[in-house]
């Protein structure tokens, strides 16, 4: 399964994130609840998980070893020598 685009992964994540925290703040709003748990099944089908919470940790650890990968020099560009 190819992997999806950092951005995209990014994007879908703070859209989660933040309708978390209004459905957090408004848990009775039906259509916020909506919207979480829309934005909820949209990171499970873009992560290949089953529970949105799982979809979240899994998009989180994609962002950090994704930004760790492209932070680290290439061996090849090293002019120690």
């Amino acid at each position: 399964m190819p992997l999806p685009a950092r951005a995209e992964v990014a994007r879908h994540l703070e859209r989660y994130r933040k309708w978390e925290r209004l459905m957090l703040a408004s848990p009775d709003n039906r259509e916020v609840r909506g919207t979480f748990e829309s934005t909820g099944h949209s990171l499970c089908v873009l992560m290949g998980k089953r529970c949105a919470r799982e979809a979240a940790d899994a998009a989180e650890l994609y962002l950090r070893t994704h930004s760790e990968r492209t932070a680290r020099p290439s061996p090849a560009a090293s002019t120690d020598g």
